[in-house]
């Protein structure tokens, strides 16, 4: 029984496998010019990779993974039936935003204060749930 085709475009997987790579990279607070050191590769080829632009090899991909913590199939989560890659909510953009951001934070007291006022904050709106 032939297996039916989705209506998946490779460009639109590449962009969202860029996009999952970028938003792993800015959860980690790295760089792209870190991310390609670790990789072995140049800033602008790390930028194609996160843009779409170029294509991830199976190689480089598994290079990914390992070096941003996942497993492979992280960078294919959230594709949809349709083959384009679910966009960020403004809500998504803060969170990812305030992970780097607290990944910059040297001091590990102030970066368990965070924590802690995020932990009484989270508790204060939703009660005792």
């Amino acid at each position: 029984m032939p297996v039916k085709r989705n209506n998946f475009k490779t460009q639109d997987i590449e962009r969202h496998v860029g996009q999952r790579i970028r938003e792993r990279r800015t959860m980690l607070g790295l760089t792209q010019q870190q991310l390609a050191e670790l990789i072995g590769v140049t800033y602008q080829q790390a930028h194609k990779y996160e843009r779409g632009i170029n294509r991830v090899s199976a190689g480089r991909l598994y290079e990914l993974a390992t070096v941003l913590g996942v497993d492979v199939n992280f960078f294919f989560a959230g594709l949809n039936e349709t083959g384009e890659g679910e966009s960020f909510s403004a809500r998504q953009r803060m969170c990812l935003d305030l992970a780097r951001n607290f990944a910059k934070i040297d001091d590990e007291r102030q970066q368990d204060a965070i924590a802690q006022l995020a932990r009484v904050l989270a508790r204060e709106h939703h009660g005792d749930e």
